[in-house]
């Protein structure tokens, strides 16, 4: 739960309580202090003479209420104000002395349990929650829609599926789309939860209990909870002025005869001359749908599957409810193509349903920046990436092998330093069509001299999905190693990521020399071979005495560095005989200690840290 996009009101009863109170007021940004002792009033201190007074007017006002003092004035204050748990404000009860923080009421769906936890942290206090799911650790089955803006539909009351959930019976979780919730759960999974990806692969008779997440209607003899993300985009053309409950229950029995849950549907669209219709207007206020309009000019960009003359002539497109559904899930292919619906009146409409393109469960290519050599500096992100993969290409003269070992049984793994671009691609394309998980890992972050621009066009013209993985570059490594900030206020405040120029020509506006002018933290990368030529070009305007560092596989198990000055920079590099993987740093912000940041001086006021204004009497 994010402080800064929920209120907060703390409330507490001691002169400890009160010190307490305002730790946490500093913590949560829009946080309100109440308190019956006598204090010094602002404009989010405030001293109150009735705790019923409070409650009553205010107890639905905030989105948490933080109680620091008896567990039992809490409870006797809130009692008579609880509604409904999903509605209720999250409230935390903290004893005077910070010792305990308490989840008192809508642990999950308040995030009370969430809030307990980080002011646990933020007091070095125990954490007190009773919430079974929480315990141990399992998924909070009542919030994940919530959480990922999926709708639910359940076999039985949620509180007997959660039930048979939390006893850990055997459970099978059906992924049919991709999402954040669905890659949570993946990362997540309990041991007694079996993964599959459609729910013909799954043998339910092994299980007490379904999860389902995805666009379809099931019908198992299993207790069954149905999540569905809004992954469906449906297209829709109709008769002018057709009747609103014809249509309505037309798209609704179609739905069910195409055995697509209604939940699923993130949005409805058509044609513009349309966008008055008002059996689409009821439709989407009685499903809480979006319905969106398309001009011919923008249906026409969509190649239907079925086009229609007839359409033609009176629209002005060769299709709407393809091209409109085509359009809504960002990607040119129908799960339901165009189909014709009579309704009892005598007039018509047409449907198609396409999967939107970021819910497909579909091969893709992850760029992976494998960190700076380290294996602990690759990002989680990548660490699961990695550990989930079909097939890894990675850079081996550059990437460390131990990283290689995270792959799962099973995977093609492959060092791609003799292997020409061609060659890659054609191990890419075999695993591609078969819907697999391919990763491209790169040293250092792969947005530094990567060499992934020509990979990226390539699958641009193939029409592969592909997305960048950061990692951690060997110039923030460098910085960390030597224990140095490389913008310092009044010292430096730009860095410069260069190389020299040596076999491979420099754009003209880029030469060293004249980027050494602004005297920056320069981090030249693959120009160890040059290094003569660099250094002259350096001490055009550097002084001689700049500091200067010179780090070979900074961050690997064979790390080495050595610092100096900048006039001593041929002779490390001489003396040492390096020829490759170094990156030279030079600087006055190389092993500086001077110059303190305004951003935490105590003269220095802003959002998160306000200039104290009292109350005027």
């Amino acid at each position: 739960m994010s402080e800064y996009t929920i209120k907060v009101a703390i409330l507490c009863f001691t002169d400890q309580g009160v010190s307490i109170a305002k730790t946490l007021q500093k913590e949560f940004y829009r946080s309100k202090l109440f308190t019956t002792r006598t204090v010094e009033a602002s404009k989010d201190i405030k001293q109150i003479d009735s705790v019923s007074v409070l409650m009553e007017d205010s107890f639905q006002k905030y989105d948490a209420w933080i109680f620091v003092g008896a567990l039992g004035i809490c409870v006797r204050s809130i009692a008579p104000h609880i509604k409904d748990k999903t509605t209720d404000p999250a409230v935390i009860n903290i004893d005077d002395q910070g010792e305990f923080a308490q989840a008192v009421l809508s642990g999950h769906i308040g995030k009370a349990n969430e809030l307990t936890t980080q002011i646990s942290r933020i007091l070095n206090a125990q954490a007190v929650i009773s919430t079974t799911s929480d315990l141990q650790n399992l998924w909070a089955l009542d919030t994940l829609s919530k959480t990922y803006g999926w709708k639910t539909k359940s076999s039985l009351p949620l509180n007997e599926i959660i039930s048979l959930f939390v006893n850990k019976k055997p459970t099978a979780l059906v992924l049919r789309v991709k999402d954040r919730g669905t890659q949570y759960l993946e990362k997540t999974r309990p041991d007694f939860v079996d993964i599959y990806y459609s729910i013909e692969d799954c043998d339910i008779t092994k299980y007490e209990l379904i999860l389902y997440v995805g666009y379809e209607l099931l019908h198992i003899d299993k207790p069954l909870l149905s999540l569905y993300p809004p992954c469906i985009g449906l297209g829709s053309g109709c008769a002018k002025d057709i009747e609103p409950s014809l249509l309505i229950n037309g798209i609704e029995q179609e739905l069910i005869k195409q055995n697509i849950a209604i939940e699923s549907i993130g949005s409805i669209g058509s044609a513009t001359i349309k966008n008055k219709e008002q059996a689409y207007l009821d439709f989407s206020k009685k499903h809480t749908i979006p319905f969106v309009t398309y001009t011919g000019e923008e249906l026409n960009t969509v190649k239907v599957a079925n086009p229609s003359e007839v359409v033609k002539r009176k629209v002005g497109v060769y299709g709407v409810s393809e091209a409109a559904a085509s359009i809504l899930a960002g990607q040119q292919s129908w799960l339901v193509e165009k189909t014709k619906v009579l309704t009892s009146s005598g007039k018509k409409f047409t449907y198609a349903l396409s999967v939107l393109a970021v819910y497909e469960r579909k091969a893709s290519i992850a760029i992976v920046g494998a960190g700076s050599g380290d294996p602990e500096l690759l990002t989680l992100k990548g660490q699961y990436i990695l550990e989930n993969a079909d097939c890894i290409l990675y850079a081996g003269s550059l990437v460390p092998e131990a990283l290689t070992h995270m792959a799962k049984e099973g995977a093609l793994v492959r060092n791609s330093a003799s292997m020409t671009l061609e060659e890659q691609i054609q191990i890419m394309d075999q695993y591609y069509a078969q819907g697999k998980s391919i990763v491209r890992l790169h040293s250092g972050d792969p947005s530094i001299y990567g060499a992934i621009q020509e990979q990226m066009t390539i699958f641009d013209e193939k029409g592969y999905e592909y997305y960048i993985v950061p990692g951690i570059s060997s110039f923030q490594a460098a910085a960390a190693y030597l224990k140095s900030e490389f913008t310092i206020p009044e010292v430096a405040q730009t860095i410069i990521l260069t190389r020299g120029e040596g076999n491979t020509p420099m754009p003209e506006h880029e030469k060293i020399a004249d980027m050494a002018k602004l005297r920056a933290t320069m981090c030249i990368f693959l120009s160890v071979g040059i290094a003569k030529k660099i250094q002259a070009q350096l001490l055009e305007h550097y002084p001689e005495d700049t500091p200067l560092a010179v780090l070979y596989r900074v961050s690997w198990e064979d790390e080495e560095v050595w610092t100096g000055k900048l006039s001593e920079l041929t002779t490390i590099i001489k003396d040492n005989k390096l020829t490759r993987t170094v990156l030279i740093v030079v600087g006055e912000a190389v092993g500086a200690r001077k110059n303190r940041s305004w951003l935490y001086d105590d003269k220095w006021n802003h959002i998160f840290r306000k200039k104290e204004k009292t109350l005027q009497s």
